[in-house]
């Protein structure tokens, strides 16, 4: 049986990717930083929960060594774990600035790193979530539009790299989604894009045949023109 291994999956658009493969057959490693969330989320749809923290390296390695040793293998990598600060970059404490870097790019480089051998093998998808902040300014974003920019661009090295091995990354770049990272932009969830439209884009790319990829995908939230949301 298929499997995948979503990080950030104990919320928002992890877990809505999460449920969308588990209704595919996958079996699915959820991992988060908190236990109690982890698990429950896990034990919505019948998934294997692992608490990690992703700006740790020994938790990076340790949470596709799990997923490994449970399935045996992968074959999607869901690179959903983020944190976004708001602040100008004259304002930004250094371990916020920190704590943005580990988690957004470091964690998410390092996972991949630790899956693409067994990506190899499944020729498998990578999908990361990035964000339509990092292919626009992002006053008051600035750090973590910088990340989300990163994400793209090692999006399209990753398709470069692993172009001849059938690995394939997408990089989902939505506006404002119904999460509780972006409770702070006044919108009503009714207003914002939907943590299971992220999921469908990844429905999506599963239903492609092996010679198509999606290297990026930009999703608008219908009211915002002109702005990130």
């Amino acid at each position: 049986m298929a499997s995948a291994l979503v990080t950030g999956g104990s919320s928002g658009i992890g877990l809505a990717i999460a449920r969308m493969l588990s209704g595919e057959g996958f079996d699915l490693t959820l991992a988060s930083r908190t236990t109690e969330k982890i698990e429950a989320a896990a034990a919505q749809i019948g998934a294997h929960a692992v608490t990690a923290d992703l700006g740790k390296e020994d938790d990076c390695i340790r949470v596709v060594a799990e997923h490994k040793e449970r399935f045996g293998g992968m074959d999607v990598l869901v690179n959903s774990a983020g944190i976004g600060i708001a602040g100008s970059v004259e304002s930004l404490q250094t371990k916020h600035i920190d704590l943005q870097l580990n988690i957004n790019l470091r964690g998410l480089l390092l996972v991949s790193r630790e899956a693409i051998p067994l990506l190899k093998l499944s020729k498998g998808w990578i999908v990361n979530l990035a964000s339509i902040a990092g292919t626009t300014p992002t006053p008051g974003l600035t750090v973590y539009g910088a990340t989300k920019a990163a994400v793209i661009a090692l999006t399209r090295s990753q398709n470069a790299e692993l172009d001849d091995d059938g690995v394939r990354a997408i990089a989902i770049c939505p506006g404002f989604v119904a999460t509780r990272m972006a409770d702070w932009s006044g919108l009503t969830a009714d207003e914002m894009i939907q943590p299971e439209d992220c999921a469908e884009i990844v429905r999506m790319c599963l239903r492609l045949s092996p010679r198509a990829r999606i290297p990026q995908v930009i999703v608008e939230r219908v009211g915002s023109f002109g702005g990130v949301g």
